[in-house]
């Protein structure tokens, strides 16, 4: 055995990764493609979080709730959230609230530090999204103006930003979060049935209708904050079985009280112009209800139907927007100063400005480009991840077996990995080589290609048996560290080359292992995701 081939996947994002220094330049007078650090130097350091975090990687609630997440895990986290369902990032809120009681109780936690603060930062992320939604709301309705005045303006905390917290500390961060949150969204959607209410008038002089219409608002209102507390704890929510519907036979008080209910029925984001269509449908009733019961029926039901198609697509935009929010948040991210730049998405990031500041909604075409955007950018971020695990994993190997580690920036590769064992000098090394998603690790040797003496393959083989057992090591270590991967074994020998130099490639491996030409297509990178509900495999 002298090599193996593995294509990592992120299992489980590790709280305490941060982001790596971009590569250092290149020095003209150096070979163009080295580029070398050293795993051992502190200042160009490829993976500072490594040492603990290989060392400790499953921490239980005690050690995890004093845990700082570290600025790569926690913006891979809110990628991650981006592309999950409204539903899963509730149940997620729900389960980091349930593991604060855990605590509070002293009662044990099943969960691990990945676990524990993947549903923190999903609630985070969410918490931001209804925030930024709702200013998004308020704004739009104090520049259109109208009867009801201006809106109140919400008191809110600024957007939590999980990076460098402890977990302990964001949990109650959350909670105040979601309370203050919850509450600006009940003041406003009150507002908002303020605004409704002027257009819901069937004339100046109806007392006992605007009574009536009150009171159902009221009750409206109180189910609409019990239904949004509900969607944010991830609960099911019922709405209770519509009244009979009116008969032939009724007078105009009793057509009157019904078109109240239906009207009281609006959700308070419901726009204007479908409030008006109903308002309408109602005044139609009770005009018709003493010559003509059965048309002030027919005009009931279709008052009833406006109300129903107007709160759904009050629903669906609530939705829309805070998903727009959550993706803008996602996309507008900047690294921390030093480390490496993500690609931009500029036109995606003025797609999502407008949908939240106009209140347009996003064509099929736009939200498609708008996620792949969002996919684009995770799946960046994770191969990033990978890059910053492996290389811990190859220093792990070093710290428990001692030898010198070294990794470079080669051209066309993401990053190379070289780990020479105590008691392999000066002869033999291992490279791990990580290219489009594929990572290699391969038994190396001093010198050009050639017959080798039986002396040098006799060492050879040994170095490779011990190659094996590293490559099982290996996969522990990186299991810890949130990849999984499984190594295909290739037999064929030790492989030349120069150390800090002169990497071997994946396509070299494979051409030399199954005669596959290089410029067939490679596997690309692949990336699992599995959250509750949600369960997807993404090819890029």
């Amino acid at each position: 055995m002298s090599s193996g081939l593995a294509f990592p996947t992120v299992t489980a994002v590790a709280p305490a990764v941060t982001f790596p220094p971009p590569p250092p330049p290149i020095d003209p007078q150096a070979v163009p493609h080295t580029g070398m650090l050293h795993l051992h130097d502190p200042v160009a350091h490829v993976s500072s979080h490594v040492a603990d975090a290989a060392g400790h990687a499953v921490h239980q609630a005690a050690d995890a709730a004093l845990q700082v997440l570290g600025s790569l895990s926690g913006v891979l986290l809110a990628g991650r959230a981006a592309l999950l369902t409204t539903r899963v990032l509730a149940a997620a809120a729900v389960r980091a609230a349930e593991e604060q009681r855990c605590l509070e109780r002293q009662q044990e936690l099943a969960a691990t530090a990945a676990e524990q603060w993947q549903a923190a930062a999903f609630a985070a992320v969410r918490i931001n999204a209804r925030r930024r939604a709702l200013l998004a709301r308020v704004a739009r309705a104090t520049a259109a103006g109208g009867p009801a005045g201006a809106p109140p303006r919400p008191d809110l905390p600024p957007p939590l930003e999980p990076v460098d917290e402890r977990l302990c500390d964001l949990r109650q961060e959350l909670a105040r979060s979601e309370e203050a949150v919850r509450r600006a969204e009940e003041r406003h959607a009150a507002w908002e049935q303020q605004r409704l209410g002027a257009e819901l008038r069937l004339d100046e002089e109806d007392d006992a209708f605007q009574r009536a219409l009150r009171e159902s608002r009221q009750r409206a209102l109180r189910r609409f904050s019990a239904e949004r507390t509900a969607e944010a704890e991830g609960r099911p929510t019922s709405r209770p079985a519509p009244g009979p519907r009116p008969q032939p036979g009724l007078d105009v008080e009793e057509v009157r009280r019904t078109g109240a209910e239906i009207l009281g029925e609006l959700d308070p984001h419901a726009v204007s112009e479908a409030a008006e269509l109903a308002a309408g449908a109602v005044r139609h009733a009770v005009r018709r209800a003493a010559d003509d019961p059965r048309r002030a029926r027919i005009h009931l039901n279709e008052a009833r139907k406006y109300v129903r198609d107007a709160n759904k697509d009050a629903r669906l935009t609530r939705e829309a927007q805070e998903r727009a929010a959550l993706h803008y948040d996602f996309l507008v991210y900047e690294t921390p100063e030093g480390a490496e730049d993500l690609a931009p998405a500029p036109e995606a990031v003025e797609l999502l400005r407008r949908t939240l500041e106009d209140g347009v909604p996003l064509s099929k075409d736009e939200r498609d480009l708008v996620e792949r955007a969002v996919d684009e950018r995770r799946c960046a971020l994770e191969a990033i991840y990978v890059r910053e695990q492996c290389a811990g994993a190859v220093e792990e190997l070093a710290r428990r077996f001692g030898g010198h580690t070294e990794a470079g920036r080669p051209e066309g590769q993401e990053i190379r990995l070289d780990w020479t064992p105590d008691g392999w000098e000066p002869d033999h090394w291992l490279r791990a080589t990580l290219v489009d998603g594929a990572l290699s690790v391969a038994t190396m040797y001093h010198g050009e290609p050639g017959e080798r003496t039986p002396e040098q393959r006799a060492l050879d083989d040994a170095r490779c048996a011990e190659t094996h057992k590293r490559l099982a090591e290996f996969q522990q270590i990186t299991q810890g560290l949130g990849l999984g991967l499984e190594f295909e074994v290739r037999t064929e020998g030790a492989l030349p080359g120069v150390l800090g130099d002169g990497a071997v490639t994946v396509d070299k491996l494979r051409e030399q292992n199954t005669g596959q030409p290089a410029n067939e297509p490679r596997h690309a990178p692949r990336h699992k995701t599995v959250n509750g509900d949600e369960r997807r495999r993404d090819h890029h």
